[in-house]
């Protein structure tokens, strides 16, 4: 039996209303993507790159089509649900980070890992250390944001995407709020996660981020146009 796509868009519409007026976000995508893979999503603003991420994510359902996450048909599952498979299966980087900053840097990362009650207070623990060690941030766990640099905080919204083991990191425009020197940072540390197996799909405005992923989709007015293998894809296939 073959094993499926880890991400399999097929016929996805969205479509917003507002005032009367349609919005075509996403116009019948059809798309798959496998484990280990690393794509980026490029695009003008206002292309839908966004929302074929949130719809990818769980936190947007589209208007037509079918979504199967890893083999499971996700489209019409219920709100808890999905919830459910969001915290486990799926996780996000955003380009504000989105870290509370009432909550120490372990805190932050710890959060995601409450939700599940099969685990023990020392197994959070273990998971978020390990978390931390992966960027590189363990040594901060007990900072707030406000006393690290974007490229820190942005290291620490990498471990909170990565405690939970998903099956995809999902990053929209990871590097956004970031100088060269930091962005240049986040970069390395993707490639390295990809490296090691995992699975990212990533927006970005930045045609040299966009290389380094191995492949590059291209969305205009909600419809794929282009998808290809990267010129770094291709120098490591060669």
């Amino acid at each position: 039996m073959n094993t499926p796509h880890l991400i399999d868009l097929q016929g996805i519409r969205k479509i917003f209303f507002a005032d009367e007026i349609e919005t075509w976000a996403l116009d019948n995508i059809h798309l798959v993507i496998d484990r280990g893979e690393y794509v980026s999503v490029t695009g003008p603003s206002g292309c839908g790159k966004s929302t074929l991420l949130s719809v990818m994510g769980l936190m947007n359902s589209p208007t037509e089509g079918r979504y199967r996450l890893d083999g499971r048909d996700v489209t019409s599952l219920a709100p808890p649900e999905q919830a459910r498979v969001r915290n486990r299966d799926i996780g996000f980087i955003f380009q504000a980070f989105n870290l509370i900053g009432e909550m120490s840097v372990f805190e932050n990362v710890e959060l995601s890992l409450t939700y599940r009650g099969e685990l023990t207070r020392k197994q959070r623990r273990e998971k978020v250390l390990r978390a931390l060690e992966q960027v590189d941030m363990a040594h901060r766990q007990k900072h707030y944001p406000a006393q690290l640099s974007g490229g820190q905080q942005q290291r620490v919204a990498i471990a909170r995407a990565l405690v939970g083991e998903p099956k995809v990191l999902l990053a929209d425009e990871p590097t956004g709020n970031l100088d060269s020197r930091n962005a240049h940072m986040v970069m390395d540390l993707l490639a390295a996660l990809h490296r090691k197996g995992g699975t990212i799909v990533m927006v970005t405005h930045d045609p040299r981020s966009a290389e380094q992923a191995q492949r590059q989709i291209s969305l205009f007015d909600g419809k794929v146009v282009d998808d290809r293998l990267t010129r770094f894809a291709m120098a490591a296939v060669g």
